[in-house]
């Protein structure tokens, strides 16, 4: 196996570092989830109640069963958090701290996406997500992931004046790489989109065993691919897989990795830092 570039840190011989995800995500009123499980989009300027309610599930139970969870199998995961969700429920960004998991910022509503905003409401969208979740945390996020992954030209600079160590929405690479900005630098973090609940179960119907069942052809195959050192995610959104038939789901999926002699469990956070951000 190609070693080069890998940090110290990385366990020997376990070449697939499996992140763990869990996105924390809130919408400011009145907007509501673009994706749902009744599936049709109501017509312009109605207010999606059903979706409202549907997304509001992750702060007030999917992610204290995935705390539960995670606890039970002994791993550590960053929550990428909607600044909204730390205003509304201030217990539960303390909470998952208080637990030995890392809170994220992940923007301040997921109906806001960064390329959207002029560059002075971007930088106001940072620094009120950035301030909510230190006030309920007691710490500023160290990561960063843009609703939608999708940020604009000016967001690696802005997380990086504001002190952010790493920005995760990098697709165009298997292992972490610096970002230089005017700003200063930080680590730009892959995600991996196959084993997310929300394209594979919510925008394509699959069952939520489908879930598991990508991982573990990929984590089953990867020496045919010549084991090379590379990331992957299992992410799981609180309010989709935060619910019992998607929680099991996830179980099975940690399950995966922990038996295969060839992955190690980790996340964004606990990379960032093998790199030295």
């Amino acid at each position: 196996m190609n070693t080069t570039n890998i940090p110290q840190g990385w366990p020997s011989n376990r070449p697939l570092a499996v992140s763990v995800s869990v996105m924390l995500e809130g919408w400011a009123a009145p907007d509501a989830p673009g994706m749902g499980p009744m599936g049709n989009v109501l017509r312009p300027g109605t207010v999606d109640l059903q979706g409202r309610s549907w997304a509001d599930y992750g702060a007030k139970v999917g992610a204290w069963r995935l705390l539960d969870l995670l606890d039970q199998e002994e791993a550590k995961a960053v929550f990428y958090t909607s600044g909204v969700v730390a205003e509304q429920y201030p217990a539960l960004p303390a909470a998952i701290v208080g637990r030995g998991h890392s809170v994220s910022a992940h923007a301040w509503s997921q109906g806001t996406l960064p390329s959207y905003l002029t560059a002075e409401q971007e930088a106001a969208d940072i620094a009120r997500c950035v301030n909510v979740i230190k006030a309920t945390t007691g710490s500023a996020p160290a990561g960063w992931l843009s609703p939608r992954c999708t940020p604009s030209e000016r967001t690696s600079g802005y997380l990086a004046a504001q002190g952010f160590r790493f920005h995760a929405e990098m697709f165009d690479s298997d292992l972490p790489y610096r970002i230089e900005t005017p700003s200063g630098s930080l680590l730009g973090v892959p995600f991996t989109m196959e084993v997310n609940d929300m394209p594979l179960y919510v925008r394509y119907g699959n069952e939520p065993d489908a879930f598991t069942r990508t991982l573990t052809r990929i984590v089953e195959g990867w020496p045919r691919l010549g084991s090379p050192f590379a990331c992957l995610d299992i992410t799981v959104h609180a309010h989709v897989f935060g619910r019992p038939y998607g929680a099991l789901a996830f179980l099975d999926s940690l399950a995966v990795v922990k038996r295969s002699p060839h992955c190690w469990l980790t996340n964004h956070a606990e990379l960032a830092a093998l790199w030295g951000a």
